[in-house]
């Protein structure tokens, strides 16, 4: 059996250098998510950005795919306050698609979380997480 150590990274692709220069400064200015990598191969922007126990990688070469919904729904950020980020994407005028809200997950013992989602600069949805 492999030792699987945990998720290593999440990646993103934009279409292009302006849609992945938003992209880092949503995730490094806004967020404040530090970059700790950043490359570029040819025409091929890359960063990875910090985002606690997992990275967010951003590619540029996404070409002219558009994105949507595939098997993997969002990303999920554990954070302190799902209203204070809420509160600063939307300042910044990024889509909330679901207002804050709490929720009680069924389970044994009943898990409540506070959540809210919003689409991020390279249309991925985000969803903040809250334990309560």
């Amino acid at each position: 059996m492999p030792n699987i150590k945990g998720l290593h990274h999440v990646s993103i692709k934009t279409k292009g250098a302006e849609q992945f220069s938003k992209t880092v400064q949503f995730y490094r200015d806004l967020l404040g998510l530090p970059v700790i990598r950043q490359w570029q191969n040819g025409d091929t922007l890359g960063a990875m950005i910090n985002a606690g126990n997992t990275i967010i990688e951003l590619g540029s070469n996404a070409g002219d795919v558009e994105h949507s919904v595939s098997a993997i729904r969002h990303i999920a950020l554990g954070v302190d306050s799902v209203d204070e980020c809420v509160d600063l994407v939307s300042n910044a005028g990024y889509e909330i698609i679901i207002q804050p809200k709490n929720v009680e997950i069924p389970s044994d013992p009943v898990y409540r979380v506070r959540i809210a989602f919003c689409i991020g600069a390279a249309g991925e949805e985000i969803e903040f997480f809250e334990e309560l």
